[in-house]
């Protein structure tokens, strides 16, 4: 599955974590940003129409894949959000060295374990989780589909 991407479409040359006038957002964050992240993403939800659930789920997503880009991908990142139809795309990317499974999370967490449980999280909110090698930079690129008309 191929996720439409908003740079094919240009950003105008707006500046980093500004939304655009159709409602896409690009942010860049670090291991101390993510309480702005999350603030941008709250503050931009009804520019997307979201219900109070999918603003929810959106926030649990990006939190995730932005922690899993400060922790394994090089310290910071790029979110990139915005919706076609019924689907909303959550895309992070970070410069690290990557992601060797594209799989990763498909399958429960060792109980056992402690940590390891983010990209599951986001795999049973979102109705596609794909995941990338960034080309031709280094680094990984995370996007999560979540399916706008699906309830709880």
């Amino acid at each position: 599955m191929s996720s439409p991407d908003p740079q094919q479409a240009g950003t105008g040359g707006r500046p980093e974590g500004v939304a655009s006038t159709d409602g896409r957002l690009e942010h860049l964050f670090d291991g101390d940003g993510l309480y702005g992240l999350r603030a941008t993403i709250s503050a931009h939800a009804p520019r997307l129409e979201l219900s109070a659930e999918q603003t929810e789920h959106l926030l649990i997503v990006a939190g995730e894949l932005a922690t899993n880009a400060i922790r394994h991908g090089g310290g910071g990142g790029r979110l990139r959000l915005w919706r076609v139809q019924d689907s909303l795309f959550c895309q992070v990317s970070d410069t690290g060295p990557g992601i060797d499974d594209p799989r990763v999370g498909s399958s429960p967490p060792d109980q056992e374990r402690a940590g390891g449980r983010g990209v599951w999280i986001c795999r049973q909110l979102c109705a596609a989780l794909l995941i990338e090698r960034a080309v031709p930079a280094p680094g990984a690129v995370v996007t999560a589909v979540i399916d706008l008309t699906a309830e709880g």
